[in-house]
């Protein structure tokens, strides 16, 4: 399966979507801020990403920007994560580069089907 990158401040969220992402199958590594994120990006290279877009330090946009702006990690992809739910926020992160974009609260589904779509692959397969 594939390294996957959550990010976000809330601890429960994260160990949710770990779980979650690891029941899957997937290499799941974590980060609280778009600071830590970057330097997980770089160690790591993680085909996906799940970011929170409202984050201390640095932002999920403003942590999109970055990778988006960068040859070395604009063809990752990035599924941002929000509390609010709004058209203009949406818009915004798919502007900048996002893949996709999951709103706050979600199920565990949501965040499967999503990562299924991107990466191509179901639990079980052998790519």
């Amino acid at each position: 399966m594939a390294r996957v990158l959550v990010v976000d401040d809330h601890p429960s969220i994260v160990r949710l979507l770990q779980r979650v992402l690891e029941t899957e199958g997937h290499d799941v590594i974590t980060a609280a801020d778009g600071e830590e994120a970057l330097e997980k990006v770089r160690e790591s290279r993680p085909a996906l990403l799940v970011l929170d877009v409202m984050m201390p330090r640095k932002n999920g946009f403003e942590h999109l920007q970055e990778l988006k702006s960068d040859p070395a990690t604009r063809e990752i992809i990035v599924i941002m994560l929000t509390g609010h739910d709004h058209d203009v926020e949406m818009k915004y992160g798919l502007q900048f580069g996002a893949d996709g974009y999951l709103a706050k609260p979600f199920s565990p589904t949501d965040i499967v089907t999503l990562t299924q779509r991107f990466l191509g692959e179901t639990k079980g397969s052998s790519q």
